[in-house]
């Protein structure tokens, strides 16, 4: 069972302490990943602050890459020395949502999350001889984690590290909801709300689906000019978004309005910036209890709204992809990455991001 060195939250809206950890056991049904590179995420900096519920003592991180250390005995699909990218979407396979198509109301999924344990209700790292937890079954913020053997997909060899991380979640949900939930259509005019990591993945998502114009939203000018170098056609503040999108279709509005601040005014902007009969997709979010109010008129004739927390994810399928996108030249993730940290420097990090200093900083493991 190795040893390896990790971030641990100990106690919500404190700085994480790195120590040193046991891992394992592998189960029958389990891999280990040596962590080469993962990248901090606003859900990570929402379990710092309690707004994510974990059990603790903690390892959180679940955008995450690296290599298979070691597979368990009932694993046939995944050898020592895959690169893999983390999925922080296990799932059963066979509940009612599973049968659905729905992996991610996945009953055992959102059962078992909470307590960051593995499906079989047992942990798999420790400190001291006590269990720590896994957010999101993952535990990304360690030299080494045991995850399920289906929440780790193979990717190129020539897929680096650090941009592979980014694949994990921001990627593959700003992605997915223009290439998987919205239904863009070749020509149609798109807008994005928020140009953080999932915006500025969801302005790509929208040129990789045809859009003929995509509109990126954000108040800070610097995060406009970034998503104009990545694929959007137009930038503007949020005052402007709902009359440049009439102009640019005679007066109707945007065909899609994708969501990825989570604010309660931009909730309502993509209400009102998207055309009657349009499609607004939801990625952002407000706290679970918080009220959201709309204009009734702004939600009429026909708008279809869909929330979206993973971007309809089929990591098997689209992981892959998406790394061979970027091989390609397709998807541009090298201009996301604001830092490259220590794993020693993971809290300073966080408040860099929670200061909205950086797209993402990519925590590097020799």
């Amino acid at each position: 069972m190795p040893q390896a060195k990790a971030a641990i939250l100990r106690r919500t809206n404190t700085p994480m302490t790195i120590e040193t950890i046991d891992v394992g056991p592998v189960a029958p049904g389990d891999v280990l990943v040596r962590i080469k590179a993962a990248s901090l995420c606003h859900t990570d900096l929402e379990a710092i602050e309690g707004a994510v519920s974990i059990d603790l003592p903690a390892v959180l991180g679940h955008e995450a890459a690296g290599e298979i250390a070691e597979v368990g005995s009932e694993v046939s699909d995944l050898a020592v020395g895959d690169r893999v990218v983390l999925s922080w979407n296990p799932h059963c396979g066979s509940c009612f949502y599973c049968e659905r198509a729905q992996p991610i109301l996945c009953r055992r999924f959102l059962a078992n999350g909470p307590k960051g344990f593995h499906f079989d209700g047992r942990p798999r790292l420790s400190c001291d001889a006590v269990p720590v937890h896994q957010l999101m079954y993952l535990g990304g913020f360690a030299e080494y984690c045991v995850v399920p053997a289906q929440a780790a997909i193979r990717v190129p060899d020539g897929m680096p590290f650090d941009r592979a991380a980014l694949i994990g979640c921001g990627v593959m949900t700003g992605v997915g909801a223009a290439t998987r939930i919205a239904g863009l259509r070749w020509g149609d005019v798109a807008m994005v709300i928020g140009c953080g990591a999932v915006g500025l993945s969801a302005v790509q998502g929208c040129v990789l689906a045809g859009a003929g114009s995509v509109i990126a939203v954000d108040p800070n000018p610097a995060r406009r000019q970034l998503a104009q170098a990545i694929g959007a056609t137009h930038a503007c503040g949020p005052e402007e978004a709902a009359e440049l999108g009439k102009s640019l279709t005679d007066g109707r509005g945007a065909d899609t309005a994708i969501e990825a601040a989570g604010r309660p005014e931009t909730f309502r902007l993509s209400a009102e910036a998207v055309r009657p009969g349009g499609q607004i997709v939801w990625l952002g979010k407000v706290a679970v209890n918080d009220d959201v109010a709309f204009r009734w008129g702004s939600l009429m004739q026909e708008k279809r709204i869909v929330r979206s927390s993973y971007g309809g994810a089929k990591p098997a399928q689209d992981f892959p992809m998406l790394a061979q996108a970027y091989l390609d030249g397709k998807l541009k993730l090298d201009e996301m990455i604001s830092a490259r940290i220590p794993l020693e420097a993971i809290n300073e990090g966080f408040a860099a991001l929670k200061r909205g200093e950086t797209v993402r900083s990519v925590v590097m493991f020799v």
